[in-house]
């Protein structure tokens, strides 16, 4: 089954939602990571919210970026997705494990919730947009719809999986955002609460053969008519040795003077796909030029 997500509005405009399969994504940061089965189910929901949030920016030069610090044991989780809904992402400890609570993977242990989740909207102009709330609950979810509602006064529905199986592989990953529009009615909003009291795991949904249109056909069951279109999701790093270059060069002629005299070269791995690019002398020395 391909990744992808789902762009939807309601008939009548009043509610619009994004429901996402996100299995292959999600297994690929965790073979690139390393992640830890728990990890993998903190940053896979991460790096799922984040490809949704994506579909919503307007143009092709925006991206968006999730932040996530809740002081617990896994450290940060970051997050970054273009308009085309390509995500990267990398948490601070991926191999961080904690028992399971109650059966179940431990994300909130993880992730901590004595913190924040900020929101950074790059709108390809000189400053970006932030927003930031503390943490409800250190599950992603939970801690999104609470961003929703207070930064952005959105009514939203969240929820997000990841099913990890017996060999530490993602079985299914996924996601849903439903969001409540100015024209919504009460006869909307009590739907989205009959809606989310019958809805199971979204892995449930995935693991057992359901695609994104499914979700959102269980999201969207109680209205007369949607429309909906389709975008393909992956994760996928931009970093190049262009950028790495220019990366050095903006510390400045001392501080590569400096690097050229004690190392000689240097070398710097990308945070979000783990590949290393060394720069010679003498092409640190052209940086100074």
């Amino acid at each position: 089954m391909n990744d992808c997500i789902l762009r939807a509005l309601t008939g009548d405009g009043a509610v619009r939602a994004f429901s996402a399969v996100t299995t292959n994504m999600v297994e690929q940061a965790r073979t690139t990571h390393f992640l830890s089965p728990t990890m993998t189910a903190a940053l896979g929901r991460t790096l799922t919210a984040c490809a949704m949030m994506g579909c919503m920016l307007k143009n092709d030069d925006e991206s968006i970026s999730i932040q996530i610090d809740g002081h617990g044991p896994g450290g940060r989780i970051i997050t970054l997705s273009d308009s085309s809904a390509n995500v990267k992402g990398y948490a601070d400890n991926p191999a961080c494990e904690l028992p399971l609570k109650n059966g179940k993977l431990d994300v909130g242990g993880a992730v901590g919730k004595d913190g924040f989740l900020g929101i950074v909207r790059d709108y390809g102009m000189k400053e970006c947009y932030t927003g930031k709330v503390e943490l409800v609950s250190g599950e992603i979810g939970d801690d999104l719809a609470q961003y929703f509602a207070q930064s952005e006064q959105v009514p939203s529905v969240v929820a997000l999986g990841v099913l990890v199986d017996t060999d530490c592989s993602v079985k299914a990953a996924g996601g849903l955002i439903v969001q409540v529009l100015p024209n919504a009615t009460d006869e909307h909003i009590t739907a989205l609460e009959n809606m989310i009291a019958q809805l199971p795991p979204i892995t449930t949904i995935i693991s057992g053969g359901g695609t994104a249109e499914d979700i959102l056909a269980r999201a969207f069951a109680s209205f007369d008519s949607y429309t909906f279109e389709t975008l393909e999701t992956k994760y996928k790093c931009d970093c190049s040795r262009d950028r790495i270059k220019r990366a050095v060069a903006s510390l400045g002629k001392k501080e590569i003077t400096d690097i050229i005299n004690t190392q000689g070269s240097a070398e710097l791995t990308c945070h979000f796909c783990n590949t290393k690019y060394t720069l010679s002398k003498d092409e640190l020395e052209e940086l100074i030029g």
